[in-house]
């Protein structure tokens, strides 16, 4: 059997809120009203940040219209821990409220960074290094492979490939990505290039606003450049080698060849190998 969500956590707890709208006057019980206090956080979040303006918008809208959607936790050796809602509970916080309606279901802690990434994809707004990270401790916590943690995510495996390979960015890079000076496109181009190439390709593309397709174009325009060089930088030293061969040859009178890093001296004589040995001192 595969590893993974199985149905899915986030087809259970919407069957669980869905259960709360239409059954609430039959199951009072499955909802509470818990102290924000009592409740810890998700440690597994991807979110690293949280607009603050949206939450004071959220939270303003709670104020006048009340919680209309409950947030989900589950129950732990006497604690609550938050499974979805965040952004509500942060709300609360701002409100200074005592206390917060939410749903309460079993859960299996061990999924608790999973069901936080799934939560999170379907919000568009979440940073997409936020998520190469979340992803990578995933994989190293579940030892998944692209493949299977696709599978869990409903994403393809290029998708999860090209998220990961966002760690491979300068630090400088990662900076400009969390504050969205450059976007997710942008920095898939970037990972190729080193780290000075990369700082000065993420200010050219902020400096000039450059689309995806051009910042495509201009990581493979310091690719070119770069091989560029390194085929000068050979030839210049096969040029040296070969200059070294003529100068020995002009000055002993003797045929040498050069091929693929080695030299062959041909020797015809008893007087070629004198000559020889004059060389190496032997």
């Amino acid at each position: 059997m595969a590893k993974g969500l199985g149905r899915g956590l986030s087809a259970i707890l919407s069957d669980v809120e869905e259960s709360y709208v239409r059954d609430i006057s039959k199951d009072s019980s499955l909802v509470r009203d818990i102290e924000v206090d009592e409740i810890i956080l998700n440690p597994h979040q991807p979110r690293k940040t949280f607009n603050e303006q949206s939450i004071k918008e959220l939270a303003s809208s709670i104020e006048k219209q009340g919680l209309i959607q409950p947030i989900v936790v589950t129950e732990d050796d006497g604690e609550y821990i938050l499974i979805a809602g965040e952004r509500r509970l942060r709300a609360h916080k701002f409100l200074k409220k005592s206390t917060i309606k939410a749903i309460v279901v079993d859960f299996d802690l061990s999924k608790l960074r999973e069901f936080a990434i799934i939560e999170n994809l379907q919000r568009e707004d979440l940073n997409v290094l936020d998520l190469a990270e979340s992803l990578y401790e995933l994989m190293q916590e579940h030892d998944y492979t692209h493949e299977e943690l696709a599978k869990i995510l409903s994403k393809s495996r290029s998708y999860i490939t090209n998220i990961l390979r966002l760690l491979k960015l300068s630090e400088y890079a990662k900076e400009k990505l969390k504050e969205d000076k450059i976007n997710f496109g942008h920095a898939k181009s970037l990972v190729v290039l080193d780290e000075e190439e990369q700082k000065k390709a993420v200010d050219t593309i902020i400096g000039q606003k450059l689309s995806t397709r051009d910042a495509e174009r201009l990581s493979w325009q310091y690719k070119q450049q770069k091989n560029s060089k390194k085929t000068k930088a050979s030839q210049k030293k096969r040029l040296s080698v070969d200059e070294v061969v003529k100068m020995i040859e002009k000055k002993h009178k003797l045929k040498i060849g050069f091929e693929e890093g080695k030299i062959a001296i041909s020797v015809t004589s008893e007087e070629d190998l004198q000559k020889i040995r004059k060389i190496f001192s032997v």
